[in-house]
C-alpha cells in the first residue's frame, strides 16, 4: 500500500491566527520595552557625563529658561507655574507664593514619577522623576532661574502620606528647595520627598 506523504494545506484561517500570534507576540514586546523604558535607560547613565551635564555645559554662559537639573539621575526638565497641565512638558512649580530661589523660601517643584506613553521615548520623557529615589544625601542640583543659576544640595530624603500638605508650606529664614513624585506604588501610596539647601554663591 502507498503511503501519500504529502502534508495537508493549510488554510487561510490558519494563517490567520499565525499572523494574529505574532502581532500579540511582537505587541506584548513593545508593551513590555515601553513600560520599562525608563528603567532600561537609566542603567546606561553616567553621572558625570551624560545629556544634563552636557547641557550645562553649553548653556553656561547663556541662561534662556526657567529648568531643572539634577546631573547624577540624568534630570534635565523645564519647570513652570500653572496647573497639572504643565507637568506635561517637564516639571511643576507648586505653590510659588512659598518660595523662589533668588527669594529664598521653600521652592517647591513636583514631577511624575511614572506614566506611560506610546513610545518608549514618550514614556521616559513622561517620568522625569522615575529614578528619583537614587538620589542620595550630599547629591547636587541646580536650578536655572530667570537668567541665573543656583545650586542646591541634599540634605534630607524621606516619605510621606499623600495628605502632607506641609511639605509646600513657606520656610521662613530658610533657602530650600523641595522636590516630590508620587511613589512607584502610585499617588495613593505616598510621596518621595528631597529637600535640599542652597549653596551660597561662591563656595
Amino acid at each position: 500500500m502507498r503511503i501519500n506523504h504529502t502534508r495537508p494545506r493549510r488554510s487561510a484561517l490558519d494563517y490567520l491566527l499565525y499572523g494574529l500570534a505574532f502581532l500579540l507576540l511582537a505587541g506584548g514586546g513593545y508593551l513590555l520595552y515601553t513600560l520599562l523604558s525608563p528603567w532600561t535607560a537609566s542603567l546606561t547613565t553616567n553621572p558625570t557625563n551624560n545629556a544634563t551635564t552636557q547641557k550645562l555645559a553649553a548653556t553656561k554662559e547663556q541662561i534662556t529658561e526657567d529648568r531643572l537639573y539634577i546631573p547624577k539621575i540624568n534630570v534635565n526638565v523645564p519647570y513652570a507655574k500653572g496647573d497639572a497641565k504643565v507637568l506635561e512638558n517637564g516639571a511643576w512649580w507648586r505653590s510659588p507664593t512659598s518660595g523662589n530661589p533668588a527669594e529664598g523660601g521653600n521652592f517647591v517643584v513636583a514631577a511624575h514619577r511614572f506614566v506611560m506613553g506610546t513610545t518608549p521615548q514618550q514614556t521616559q520623557r513622561k517620568s522625569p522623576f522615575y529614578t528619583i529615589d537614587r538620589v542620595k544625601e550630599g547629591d547636587t542640583i541646580i536650578v536655572d532661574y530667570r537668567g541665573k543659576r543656583y545650586t542646591y544640595r541634599v540634605t534630607t530624603i524621606h516619605r510621606v502620606a499623600p495628605s502632607a500638605v506641609e511639605i509646600e508650606a513657606p520656610q521662613p529664614g530658610k533657602n530650600i528647595m523641595t522636590l516630590y513624585s508620587c511613589t512607584l506604588a502610585g499617588s495613593a501610596d505616598g510621596r518621595d520627598v528631597i529637600v535640599a539647601e542652597q549653596v551660597p554663591s561662591g563656595t
